[in-house]
């Protein structure tokens, strides 16, 4: 007898307010698995890391910011 229990996202984390705002502006979903959140989130710090090295190498402040906000939904 086997019991595959796949856990999930409970969906309470919120996250990125912006600048001078109180109401989060993303949240995670409930129920993804957290395999997949956890895949996401480390593929979006892919995209930041590449932004980061772009943004300096080419000296592009823009793709800094960018990978600042990315940045942001891949830590909760």
């Amino acid at each position: 007898m086997t019991t595959d229990i796949t856990q999930s996202t409970v969906g309470k984390t919120t996250f990125f307010q912006g600048d001078n705002q109180t109401h989060p502006l993303f949240r995670i979903e409930p129920g993804i698995p957290c395999r997949n959140a956890r895949e996401q989130a480390s593929e979006l710090m892919g995209y930041v890391r590449e932004l980061t090295i772009i943004g300096q190498m080419d000296e592009k402040p823009m793709m800094i910011w960018a990978a600042h906000y990315l940045s942001a939904m891949a830590r909760p």
